[in-house]
């Protein structure tokens, strides 16, 4: 809890660590808040719960395009030689950024936040439920949340779906959370959460070379609308290394044997392995 608004200042302002700590640990409270506390289904933890997915979902967009910015200067010092219309398209970039940012920022302040935190000191104050039930609820949305993500990947296959695969990213992301959870609760470390941080990076790999493939192609037919061929040229081509780098993330994914990895998990959180 105090991780999530010791971030919340410098994120407003537009910081890009403050901005990546305020989702990260906005989604972890997230995912302990109704495995912990006493009334998980209370109106407070639900109003809590409530306004920190509209935390994080309002700091997403902005982080998105922190990570898309990194990828084109990443490739513009690969690149020798820096043409006009390249250099076109980071500014049109980082001008997006900006207004991503601005809107942010405005979203942020409309949010109960002083709400949310009276709420949650609320539920401090009652401490934890007791251990035994804790770690029932863990167990049961181990259950849950690894059946789930095991059906999104067996489905998937060796399909290339960016849309899926981002969804099965946010399901192996909140298995993490629950099983770092279940590590600091049992006292027993275990390697289910650094597997799971894996296949949850493999899989981030891929959906943000995607994200930048899709942005450089809308680029290209908007340039190409008013009649700025070069810079739509050079914006095809960006939209065709960034989805083709996106496709090469997923065949590692595939070559990493995700199935066998999600399995290997599930079992270090102690569930039994599955027939997949």
């Amino acid at each position: 809890m105090r991780r999530v608004f010791r971030h919340l200042p410098k994120g407003l302002a537009g910081d890009e660590d403050a901005l990546h700590q305020l989702r990260v640990w906005g989604r972890r409270l997230r995912v302990g808040l109704p495995v912990l506390a006493r009334k998980p289904r209370g109106q407070r933890v639900r109003r809590s719960l409530k306004i920190l997915r509209q935390m994080t979902r309002t700091a997403s967009a902005s982080r998105d395009l922190d990570v898309m910015v990194a990828l084109l200067e990443a490739r513009m010092k690969e690149l020798r030689a820096h043409p006009a219309p390249l250099k076109m398209l980071r500014r049109r970039l980082l001008a997006t950024r900006g207004r991503s940012r601005r809107r942010m920022a405005d979203g942020m302040l409309d949010l109960e936040i002083a709400r949310v935190r009276r709420d949650l000191r609320a539920v401090l104050s009652r401490r934890a439920d007791a251990l035994f039930t804790v770690l029932l609820r863990l167990r049961q949305a181990r259950d849950v949340e690894g059946a789930a993500a095991m059906a999104a990947l067996l489905k998937l296959q060796d399909a290339f779906d960016p849309e899926a695969l981002h969804a099965l990213r946010i399901m192996v992301r909140r298995l993490r959370y629950l099983a770092e959870l279940l590590d600091g609760l049992r006292g027993q470390p275990s390697d289910a959460a650094a597997v799971l941080k894996q296949l949850q990076d493999a899989l981030g790999r891929l959906n943000d070379a995607h994200l930048l493939s899709v942005w450089a192609g809308a680029q290209a037919t908007r340039s190409a609308s008013r009649g700025q061929i070069e810079v739509s040229a050079e914006a095809a081509a960006l939209q065709g290394e960034f989805l083709g780098r996106s496709r090469a993330h997923h065949r590692a994914l595939l070559d990493a044997q995700p199935v066998e990895l999600l399995n290997r998990a599930l079992a270090a959180m102690g569930r039994a392995r599955g027939a997949a």
